[in-house]
């Protein structure tokens, strides 16, 4: 029998902007009828099949930690942060504040093992630390059809994304 090797995703971000229902359509390919808010973290798992029907294939158990994203629990997350091997970062495309909160989010997460860069409540984002950092970083906008509504074509101004500037790649996914 064939390998089968964990990977620790963290899906960080503010609360509210759909993490829970991201993982939950990735891990189990439906929707949550009626989401709420994660308190502390929920894990979800998934068995993924890599280059399945190749020589290549291996089995991976993908571990989605959903942190929750409340400011109330900010001085416990970092509990979760340990041996990890991926983060989605995750905003929602209806709530600008969101996204820009993204870089305070990663900050946190590769700031674990120094905990004195806090500051204010946040850690301090500095886009020099993304430089040669091995851990595999996606951005998630969710609600790009409420988005629509909002933010119509040509009405919004393009920003720099973190995602450039962490060498992220950047995806948005409907309600």
């Amino acid at each position: 029998m064939a390998s089968i090797e964990k990977v620790k995703i963290l899906v960080v971000g503010d609360s509210g902007v759909g993490k829970s229902s991201l993982v939950q359509l990735i891990a189990h390919s439906e929707a949550i009828n009626n989401p709420s808010w994660t308190i502390g973290c929920a894990v979800e798992v998934k068995l993924h099949e890599y280059k399945e029907g190749t020589p290549f294939q291996k089995t991976y158990f993908i571990e989605m930690w959903d942190v929750g994203g409340s400011n109330s629990h900010w001085n416990t997350r970092h509990i979760f942060y340990n041996s990890y091997h991926g983060v989605i970062l995750v905003h929602d495309l209806t709530n600008r504040k969101s996204k820009q909160n993204l870089r305070k989010w990663l900050a946190e997460v590769l700031s674990k093992d120094n905990p004195g860069k806090k500051n204010n409540g946040w850690y301090n984002y500095d886009s020099e630390q993304f430089i040669d950092n091995p851990i595999p970083v996606l951005v998630i906008g969710t609600k790009q059809d409420l988005a629509m509504e909002v933010y119509p074509p040509g009405r919004t101004k393009r920003t720099a994304s973190i995602a450039e500037e962490c060498g992220a790649d950047e995806i948005y996914v409907v309600s």
